[in-house]
């Protein structure tokens, strides 16, 4: 491992707990802010938050990232606290004890080391889908998260447009040109992967002004992928894609390290560069590929480049291409992210990436969609065998999720498996975590989350996870293409529902994922219901059962607009009627629902964007980018929908209401006077009236609210009461 970064020392955290230290370091203040918020949530004024001074001798470490880490390994596993996002339920930490009474450890201390150097957070999207709107308040969160999980390597995209403006500006491109350039706010990730306009490291996509001034050949025009394709760029452009043999792609390259080093000074000298992210290449010749890798680098002109071997797999070059790629930097030189390792792993099928160093990384969340999902023995196994592996290559492992704030249990163990050197054992893992996450043991809790570890958190079909549940990705279909199969389908011997496929192969209609026993989950809701008086003063708890709440009603959704297509099927006007009205008030009880726990607003997502607004029309600007990332990209047409619709769906209070069960409403609409006057089913109808609702709302201006409302155990006992209870729910 040494000589593939002999720069590079493993780091490890140290630390020691006594009641005579007085040593100050920054995990003195940092313990001291969280103890600060645990005595003013005990309402403990007469305790002093100095006297944590008194009782921390030493926490020590490489860096300042290991020094909290290592605050919170002892947080976690010696005062049984727990730390997530606050819109997940934020931290519990009234298991630790009181001042002055802080669990020892023994007098030699404690020492934790990292078996690999790097631990990797974000995905080139994750800056959008949910960082987009932050401010320097929920930055600095962010920051106290990753330095208290270890994460030591996070992309740093925020802001490279404004070295991208002064690059470009040395070439001679207007303030116009680049205008049009750079996308907007909501969708500045595809800008920067050369799939709008721009990118992020450079690997060649530049304004399409350049090839004028330069005389750059048109045959550069990038081949993008077609699932990808956007009817040429969202905004009708040619992708201009400059040559790696160009001169021009080594000066821009440089130009533009030159400027970031002008801006920040020089950092750690990594840099993330996808070439083909979400596109193909013009050639597939192994030495244009290797010729590419070699222009991108050397443009770098110094430092580690760093790729998504994911991305070279989609970008459909072959096994000797993609050796060519990745042997075209120097050895040592360049790092591969094996972004979706938990699921489809390429370090095994590519020898190790050809011998070049790679991060194990979890992908786990597509586009920020809220869907209880996770393959919790994948993460808490495969970085272990990965990195034990022979011939390893393995240098990190990461988290590459598309959106955060989701299934905070996933990301508690996946960032722990940076520290840890064997296989966790699961379900004496899951036990500890929910004594933590709820700041007390409860039988009940640990029978729910065992049953959670079993079902939710045990996908094994190695399908993507993309939520395409009928409310948030109501499908644009002929009902009468959907063909109902009257059988049960099993699930390690246990029955779920039926299923429905369609008659002739359709891109319309994608189907809701299902891989767990619904029947078994609720089980796991009953666990949660039937604890809630003891636990509902629980923010975390609330967050939980909230959520476990909306994924049994979601799945409950699905079978039910099978019910109503059935009704359809067999001329049963009565029957789609009043199933129809069961659908729709069910996305309205939901949003009530939804509406208990700030994690699942609305609100939030488009005041945030208002809020970094310098005047009234940017603030209409940014409002639309953040309604439009997450209904309808707008390269649709009257009566076609965008190819990305719903991808960045949310089960959001206000959405569902103003959005989702308005959209359903249309369908059901057409369902009914298709029936009414012997017709078939107005496919072209539907569409035109759901794009222009959609384009109604992108462009509307109205508040929802930003404080959460109601309360979560009243609001799902009476849920599961009204629609889970049956035992018929999912038609067994």
């Amino acid at each position: 491992m040494a000589s593939l970064f002999p720069a590079i020392s493993l780091v490890f955290f140290v630390f020691s707990i006594l009641s005579t230290a007085h040593s100050s370091t920054i995990g003195v203040d940092y313990i001291s802010r969280l103890l600060e918020i645990q005595e003013r949530e005990r309402a403990s004024p007469s305790v002093q938050v100095a006297a944590a001074r008194g009782v921390l001798r030493r926490i020590s470490g490489v860096t300042g990232v290991e020094v909290l880490a290592g605050l919170h390994w002892y947080l976690k596993y010696w005062c049984g606290s727990h730390i997530s996002w606050e819109k997940t339920g934020g931290a519990q930490l009234n298991s630790i004890p009181n001042l002055g009474s802080l669990p020892r450890v023994q007098d030699t201390g404690i020492l934790v080391q990292r078996p690999i150097p790097w631990n990797y957070y974000q995905n080139a999207v994750t800056s959008i889908y949910t960082f987009a709107w932050w401010d320097w308040e929920r930055w600095e969160k962010e920051i106290d998260w990753m330095a208290l999980h270890g994460i030591n390597l996070p992309l740093a995209f925020t802001g490279q447009e404004a070295i991208w403006q002064k690059v470009f500006k040395k070439f001679n491109i207007s303030e116009v040109d680049l205008d049009d350039f750079f996308g907007g706010p909501a969708f500045l990730a595809w800008s920067r992967m050369g799939n709008l306009h721009s990118t992020s490291g450079f690997s060649g996509n530049v304004p399409a002004a350049l090839a004028n001034i330069f005389s750059i050949s048109k045959d550069s025009t990038l081949r993008k992928l077609v699932s990808f394709q956007l009817r040429a760029t969202l905004d009708g452009a040619a992708l201009i894609f400059l040559d790696a043999t160009d001169p021009l792609f080594i000066e821009i390259g440089r130009a533009f390290i030159e400027q970031q080093i002008k801006e920040y000074g020089r950092t750690g000298h990594i840099y993330n560069c996808d070439t083909f992210d979400e596109k193909t290449p013009p050639s597939d010749e192994p030495d244009y590929i290797s010729a590419l890798g070699a222009a991108v680098f050397k443009g770098m002109q110094s430092g580690v480049m760093m790729l998504s071997g994911d991305a070279v797999i989609r970008s459909r070059i072959d096994g000797t291409s993609m050796m060519a790629l990745l042997h075209s930097v120097p050895v040592g030189r360049l790092v591969v992210l094996d972004l979706f390792a938990e699921v489809k792993p390429i370090w095994i099928t590519s020898e190790q990436f050809y011998g070049v160093p790679y991060i194990w990384c979890m992908l786990h969340n597509f586009a920020g969609n809220i869907e209880m999902y996770g393959i919790l023995d994948s993460i808490a196994s495969g970085p272990v065998e990965a990195r034990t592996s022979e011939n390893s290559t393995m240098v990190g492992v990461g988290m590459s999720m598309e959106g955060i704030e989701q299934n905070p249990v996933v990301y508690d163990l996946m960032s722990e498996m940076a520290f840890q050197h064997k296989k966790v054992d699961v379900k004496a893992w899951i036990d500890l975590y929910s004594t933590r996450r709820y700041g007390r043991s409860d039988p009940l809790i640990q029978d729910a989350w065992n049953v959670l570890y079993h079902t939710v958190y045990n996908c094994t079909d190695g399908a993507y996870d993309k939520n395409r549940d009928v409310i948030v990705a109501f499908p644009d279909v002929d009902p009468f293409l959907i063909s109902l199969r009257h059988k049960r389908y099993h699930h390690n011997g246990k029955p779920i529902s039926r299923r429905a496929v369609l008659k002739e192969n359709s891109d319309s209609y994608d189907h809701p994922h299902l891989w767990y026993s619904t029947s078994e989950f609720l089980r796991a809701l009953e666990f949660f219901i039937t604890s809630g008086e003891e636990l509902s003063g629980s923010n975390t708890y609330s967050y939980d059962l909230v959520d476990l709440t909306r994924q049994a009603l979601a799945k409950y959704a699905n079978e039910l607009f099978l019910k109503i297509i059935e009704s359809y099927q067999s001329n049963d006007v009565n029957g789609v009627a009043n199933l129809s009205q069961k659908f729709l008030d069910l996305v309205e009880d939901m949003d009530t629902l939804l509406a208990c726990h700030e994690g699942f607003l609305l609100g939030p997502w488009l005041e945030s964007a208002k809020q970094l607004a310098e005047d009234k029309e940017q603030e209409r600007q940014f409002e639309w980018n953040a309604r439009t990332q997450i209904t309808m990209w707008f390269d649709n047409t009257e009566d076609e929908a965008s190819l990305l619709r719903d991808y960045g769906n949310k089960y959001w209070s206000g959405l569902l209401l103003d959005y989702y069960g308005p959209r359903a409403a249309i369908y059901f609409k057409y369902l009914m006077s298709s029936l009414e006057n012997g017709h078939g089913f107005p496919l072209k109808d539907w569409r035109r009236e759901w794009i222009k609702l959609t384009n109604n709302w992108q462009k509307s201006r109205n508040n929802f609210p930003v404080d959460s409302n109601g309360n979560a155990l009243i609001i799902s006992r009476w849920l599961y009461e009204k629609y889970l209870r049956s035992p018929d729910t999912y038609h067994h």
